[in-house]
């Protein structure tokens, strides 16, 4: 995946303020400890929930029950949104990425998601892959890992002074190498 396309808004940023680099709201993503995922429910309400983010080949992972409310969600409709901040406004960095999940299947890539979390916090976030089935730290929880491709995405570099970058994706075909349905 390339990188995408990052504009500085300045309608919503101070003079002296730079467009973030893409990179740094990446790395944002990947050092959180919690993202806050919103899908869409079929009758079109939103739902939210906090979940535990990795990012691998610029993409946003993250695994859930194959019975929760969020996987029925993404089945019927595949729009989610990442949500990586926090509640102060002096500093730090807000990253926002609106895309598409799907099914992750691919034994390789499910592979490097599960390497990515036994180095998450203290370790407790494991997963096992063998073959294309994923297993985790719940018992008796059938998994299931979505990888989120960003179509478009902003960061809020908050403080003095405070920016807001928009980035844009080039639009590309669904990336069949990573086994998503």
């Amino acid at each position: 995946m390339s990188d995408p396309r990052a504009s500085l808004d300045i309608a919503y940023s101070d003079d002296e303020a730079v467009a973030v680099p893409w990179a740094a709201a990446l790395a944002r993503l990947a050092q959180a400890q919690l993202a806050w995922i919103v899908t869409v429910r079929p009758d079109g309400r939103p739902h939210a929930t906090p979940m535990v983010p990795v990012v691998h080949d610029g993409k946003v992972y993250f695994h859930v029950g194959r019975d929760e409310v969020k996987t029925a969600n993404l089945r019927a409709n595949p729009n989610a949104i990442v949500l990586v901040g926090d509640g102060e406004w002096e500093h730090g960095l807000d990253v926002m990425v609106d895309g598409t999940a799907t099914v992750v299947t691919d034994p390789a890539v499910l592979r490097a998601v599960a390497a990515r979390y036994r180095d998450r916090w203290d370790g407790r976030w494991r997963l096992e892959v063998e073959g294309g089935d994923v297993s985790g730290t719940a018992r008796g929880v059938d998994i299931v890992v979505f990888g989120v491709m960003p179509r478009r995405a902003r960061s809020h570099d908050k403080g003095d002074p405070f920016g807001q970058t928009t980035y844009r994706f080039a639009p590309e075909r669904a990336d069949a190498q990573d086994g998503s349905s």
